[in-house]
């Protein structure tokens, strides 16, 4: 099973941005972290780096029901989604498979409820 999906875009590394966060918002997931790797590279070791964002997106309910189902759920949270420019220009979006993750931690029930995350994360993707 393939630990993410990922596609790449016409859009600009910031209109990408944009774009990504407003169709998980219309999907129920906000952003709750975001980090600029590029600024954190050259902030904290002095390098430079392509435009590189990690969102930290998260819907409350799913996150919620996954934490009742299995405690240590929040391991796979939030669900991380990369906007990264490559050297040649072209923005590429990558969205974690909760699926894939689930698997590895052996809880039947999560799994379960893991699926419903990966359905409405891959109706996000096919909008993108």
């Amino acid at each position: 099973m393939n630990p993410f999906f990922t596609k790449f875009t016409e859009l600009a590394f910031d209109d990408a941005i944009v774009h990504v966060t407003g169709i998980l918002k219309a999907h129920g997931f906000g952003i709750i972290t975001e980090i600029d790797v590029q600024e954190t590279l050259k902030k904290k070791i002095d390098v430079d780096f392509r435009p590189y964002r990690i969102l930290g997106a998260c819907n409350p309910t799913f996150a919620h029901n996954a934490l009742k189902t299995y405690d240590k759920a929040g391991v796979m949270m939030p669900c991380n989604v990369i906007i990264q420019q490559h050297d040649d220009g072209k923005v590429e979006i990558t969205i974690i498979n909760p699926d894939a993750a689930a698997g590895n931690l052996k809880s039947k029930e999560l799994e379960d409820f893991a699926c419903e995350v990966t359905k409405e994360l891959r109706k996000v993707f096919r909008e993108i």
